[in-house]
């Protein structure tokens, strides 16, 4: 997916792959690259990749991404399902697959009770240790299960030990990446 857009405001995002802040100005021409999980990868008229996210992809004339909430009293294993669907909705901006099936997440712990909600204690990894997009993706995880309804609280863990390899993806991730072989 390609589109051609021009940022009606200006707007923060994060540079692909260190992680920088930058302003993205009024006016500039980009094209979106990737579309996943609510956030833009786009490549500006400067040739600076970034991503956008949150209220900031109004810049690029998107609504920002809604998580529904439910009123209604779920267990802790449908709590539990829901966090996992809700960490499927996370993308490394490079890589078009999310970050369960990048094989990525190695522990999602629920803790606590209903009436405070629960806590989750997630350790996630990164394809390259190095990636300045870490605590880029830790805080959207952060940010994305903590809006669910029953959650109180998140800790994302970003660990590098088992050290990450693509044998850890899901066969559906390494067939949508054409690592089938």
């Amino acid at each position: 997916m390609r589109e051609e857009v021009t940022v009606s405001r200006s707007c923060e995002a994060v540079m692909i792959p260190s992680g920088e802040r930058v302003l993205v100005p009024q006016g500039a021409r980009a094209t979106i690259t990737q579309s996943l999980g609510g956030s833009y990868t786009i490549i500006t008229d400067r040739g600076l990749m970034v991503r956008v996210s949150g209220k900031e992809v109004e810049a690029l004339g998107k609504a920002p991404q809604e998580v529904a909430q439910s009123t209604a009293e779920v267990t802790t294993e449908q709590l539990e399902q829901m966090v996992w669907e809700q960490l499927k909705t996370c993308y490394d901006p490079e890589i078009p697959v999310n970050i369960v099936d990048l094989g990525l997440v190695y522990l999602c712990e629920l803790n606590g009770d209903e009436q405070q909600g629960k806590d989750v204690k997630i350790k996630m990894t990164l394809t390259a240790p190095g990636c300045g997009m870490g605590p880029v993706l830790a805080g959207d995880v952060k940010q994305k299960v903590e809006s669910l309804p029953g959650i109180h609280h998140a800790e994302v863990e970003v660990v590098f030990d088992p050290v990450w390899d693509r044998s850890m993806m899901s066969e559906a991730a390494k067939l949508q990446l054409g690592m089938m072989w």
